[in-house]
């Protein structure tokens, strides 16, 4: 047996072990609060809109919380994974991650915007959009990468913790988002043709396949 390869593998698994295990307590505990701030947000807002405005939070499964505002769903997502930042993403050039590299290890929280006809006649086709991620370290360090979370990007990775105001800030922010961007009226190209399959289902469960942003493009050059 070689023991130095062995020695290598156990002394490079035990330390990443110890940051994937600290990562993931950080970021269950941060999605529990995210789901409580999420649960008070939308009694908050049920106070301040008309009772025909549906806003509700339902938490689906450990790992998944849908906010539903109206017309639009937004869907928080807990990724049960550790990730770690490739060499060349800017979170490794700030002085925060230099200083313990162990901070390059994250979890991440993923944040979708659906439209809520989508849930109500379950057209499994339709698509979403992804508005915003969180990454959170084992320090419960993070940064956002979202559609106008400005002031929450990798530049400031590490200046706060992720507290429940942060994360008040994030859903707001993806629900302002979501409320102000409608959908819009697809390229006619795109819906000329129909097939008997896709008129049939319609007729009996409205399920044609749509999205905010269907036919147009989607930018992702936008979000941080």
């Amino acid at each position: 047996m070689n023991k130095r390869l062995r020695n290598t593998i156990v002394n490079t698994l035990m330390p990443q072990a110890a940051i994937r295990r600290s990562v993931e307590e950080a970021v269950n505990e941060k999605f529990e609060t995210l789901c409580s701030v999420l649960e008070n947000l939308a009694a908050e807002y049920h106070e301040l809109l008309d009772p025909n405005v549906v806003v509700k939070f339902e938490r689906k499964a450990r790992h998944v919380g849908v906010f539903t505002l109206d017309a639009d769903v937004l869907v928080f997502v807990q990724l049960t994974d550790v990730f770690q930042f490739d060499r060349e993403h800017e979170a490794m050039a700030t002085e925060y991650v230099k200083q313990n590299p162990a901070r390059s290890f994250v979890g991440m929280v993923h944040v979708y915007n659906f439209l809520s006809d989508s849930f109500k006649y379950d057209r499994e086709e339709d698509s979403g959009y992804l508005v915003a991620r969180i990454f959170i370290n084992g320090e419960s360090g993070f940064f956002v990468e979202g559609k106008r979370q400005r002031n929450m990007g990798v530049a400031h990775y590490g200046e706060q913790q992720l507290t429940r105001d942060c994360w008040r800030k994030v859903a707001e922010t993806a629900f302002k988002y979501a409320v102000e961007e409608n959908p819009l009226v697809p390229p006619y190209e795109m819906v000329m043709q129909v097939d008997m399959a896709t008129l049939k289902q319609y007729i009996m469960t409205s399920k044609i396949k749509t999205a905010k942003r269907m036919g147009f493009g989607f930018r992702a050059d936008d979000v941080k």
